[in-house]
């Protein structure tokens, strides 16, 4: 599964919302009683303009569908906003806008 997101940029605000299931390793399952494999976004890059404004590291704690909200001071109407993100097991996810 690729991570899909949707972003939305402006007036020097970011807001990422990924679509992801995120799993810490430590749920069991109802019917087996097995552990669920972890499954979460490992990090995420946010590009504008070609120089990058954050870089993150992310873990297990992370939940389900997360929401990412941050503020890029000097960002303008029309600069190009990228973001990509990779979860643990390889899968990679990226979306490109240009600010309002």
């Amino acid at each position: 599964m690729a991570i899909a997101m949707r972003i939305r940029a402006g007036n020097g605000d970011i807001r990422i919302l990924m679509t992801h299931p995120s799993e810490n390793g430590l749920r069991k399952d109802a019917k087996s009683g097995q552990l669920v494999p972890a499954h979460f976004v490992k990090n995420m890059t946010v590009v504008v303009n070609g120089k990058t404004v954050l870089y993150g590291q992310l873990g297990g704690g992370i939940s389900k569908d997360p929401y990412h909200a941050f503020k890029v001071r000097g960002m303008k109407t029309g600069d190009k906003v990228t973001v990509t993100a990779e979860d643990n097991t390889g899968d990679k996810g990226s979306i490109e806008t240009s600010a309002s």
